[in-house]
């Protein structure tokens, strides 16, 4: 298949938005994937899903590491979380081989309006690590539970994989948002992998393609984690509340119009 320059063009801006947006606060697949779909009329949904995995991976590779050389994070925890959840995306993505992930909508919509509604009433939340609540053995089992679900989620379906992560380590683990958000790269590059594994195995990634679009993600990622450090948990916040009603938006477009 072959794409002609404005619309290659057009998926490298998106990607390079897609890495932006992900550093921050995740959401980048809610880009790309749709641009891949309508750039490329005819590729199959799971190519879709896999191609998008080999650019993000790279982008919240490049995130991760920027941000873990200036960020504490629980190294313990990751050591366990990261392979839990990668394994898990790897289930999903098995799944989405053979399933429409169009019956996921519904649930992330209000997911997703759940999250916008508890971040804004409460204004202090992710701001300070030190004056949050103190984590019980029931919200750290509560808290990799969730992270194998989002797990598993993003793998099926993918959009939103880093807010939700961002949600749970606040809430559950008592990490501030620059926390969590350093921490939710490495979780999410570890979905990212378990994922393209299944796809590329099962031939659905588009590879000249996907490390054209990984360049740019990296670029993007780059821009995005310099940002989170340099503004803090307040600009996370807004950013998070913003993506969270373009995704609610766009989810509920496409939910509505199919």
């Amino acid at each position: 298949m072959e794409l002609a320059p404005h619309i290659i063009a057009l998926l490298l801006g998106g990607s390079m938005l897609a890495g932006f947006i992900d550093a921050i606060v995740g959401g980048g697949g809610l880009i790309m994937i749709p641009l891949l779909l309508i750039g490329a009329p005819g590729l199959p949904e799971a190519t879709a899903l896999g191609t998008n995995k080999l650019t993000s991976i790279s982008g919240t590779t490049s995130a991760a590491i920027s941000m873990l050389r200036r960020v504490r994070v629980d190294k313990k925890l990751l050591m366990v979380a990261a392979p839990v959840a990668a394994v898990c995306s790897a289930v999903g993505a098995l799944l989405a081989t053979m399933v429409s992930s169009d019956i996921m909508r519904p649930l992330v919509i209000v997911l997703l309006l759940c999250v916008a509604i508890y971040v804004t009433l409460r204004p202090s939340f992710g701001r300070d690590a030190a004056t949050a609540s103190p984590v019980t053995k029931l919200t750290w089992a509560l808290a990799f539970v969730a992270i194998a679900t989002i797990g598993f989620y993003d793998g099926f379906f993918g959009p939103g994989t880093g807010t939700f992560l961002i949600i749970v380590l606040t809430a559950l683990l008592s990490r501030s948002f620059i926390q969590s958000s350093a921490m939710t790269k490495v979780i999410n590059t570890s979905t990212n992998l378990g994922g393209l594994v299944v796809f590329a195995a099962l031939g659905h990634v588009w590879w000249a393609l996907g490390f054209g679009l990984a360049i740019a993600n990296i670029i993007g990622a780059q821009i995005g984690a310099r940002m989170v450090l340099a503004k803090g948990a307040g600009f996370v916040r807004i950013m998070l509340l913003v993506v969270v009603i373009i995704m609610v938006s766009k989810l509920s477009y496409d939910l509505f119009t199919a």
